[in-house]
């Protein structure tokens, strides 16, 4: 499985990334406009609010799907097992906590930024036969979009006394059109190649993975495929630390039509009802 690691700056970027996410559903991008420095600063503020009971005060609300969600809130789609993870959703108009600085924010902001230029260049990279299946230009189903979600993860460190078939991440795929994900704190991803074998994705620090969700594949009727992978626990006894995440999940705006079959608002609610958050 080539997941091909792309130089933003490179002139043959956009195709290189693009053929990349056809093949595996995956690309892992470097040299992109994103400050590391910012990277790390968010870091170390969710580390201090996870760390701490001010989480609590934050608890989600489950119509809107913003705040804080408790250790095993989520299951992966089938899988009985919740996740072990406790994570916070952030979206621009929902809640957020007072005790951070606004360095998320701006991290979100820029990183819509940079996906607004990613899907332009999978709309301008993707073949005739695949664009005119697309109900608008990539970049539109997401613009000022209300559902476009970071979500801040943590992966406390394990106890020893856990359901064995429980894993950080279960296998799964993403729902929406693509995910941004800043390089983790600590490795564990791997995604599910074409022979139903398991292998690492290596994000180096300041690297971003990218990563196709259900929802383009079913606007490109499969061309983009929805790669599974899912977030392993760590094995040694040395590397049982927490592990933090930060993707952005993008979404349409709910107006959206998908498919003949789907609209996008209809299609979340149908799959946040599988995993558990509705």
């Amino acid at each position: 499985m080539d997941v091909r690691t792309v130089k933003y700056t490179e002139e043959n970027a956009p195709s290189v990334f693009t053929q990349s996410l056809h093949q595996t559903g995956f690309s892992v991008l470097k040299d992109h406009p994103i400050d590391l420095s910012l990277i790390n600063d968010v870091y170390e503020e969710w580390s201090m609010f996870f760390s701490r009971g001010i989480k609590e005060k934050y608890l989600f609300n489950k119509s809107t799907q913003d705040g804080f969600f408790p250790f095993k809130s989520e299951n992966a789609k089938g899988n009985p097992a919740k996740d072990l993870k406790e994570f916070f959703h952030y979206y621009p108009w929902g809640i957020f906590p007072e005790e951070l600085s606004n360095k998320t924010k701006i991290l979100f902001r820029q990183l819509v930024e940079l996906t607004e230029t990613l899907l332009g260049w999978i709309e301008k990279e993707s073949p005739e036969n695949v664009k005119i299946l697309f109900s608008m230009p990539l970049p539109e189903m997401i613009d000022s979009s209300p559902n476009n979600l970071l979500r801040i993860i943590h992966y406390p460190s394990l106890k020893g006394n856990e359901d064995k078939s429980a894993l950080r991440g279960a296998a799964h795929e993403d729902i929406n059109l693509i995910t941004l994900l800043v390089s983790g704190t600590e490795p564990g991803l791997q995604v599910q190649n074409n022979n139903g074998k398991w292998q690492s994705i290596t994000c180096d620090p300041g690297s971003i993975a990218v990563n196709t969700g259900d929802m383009l594949r079913e606007v490109s009727k499969g061309y983009f495929p929805s790669t599974t992978h899912k977030v392993i626990n760590p094995k040694k006894v040395d590397a049982n630390i927490s592990r933090y995440s930060m993707p952005l999940f993008l979404h349409p705006k709910s107006t959206v039509r998908l498919s003949e079959k789907y609209i996008a608002g209809e299609y979340l609610n149908e799959r946040l009802k599988e995993i558990g958050l509705k």
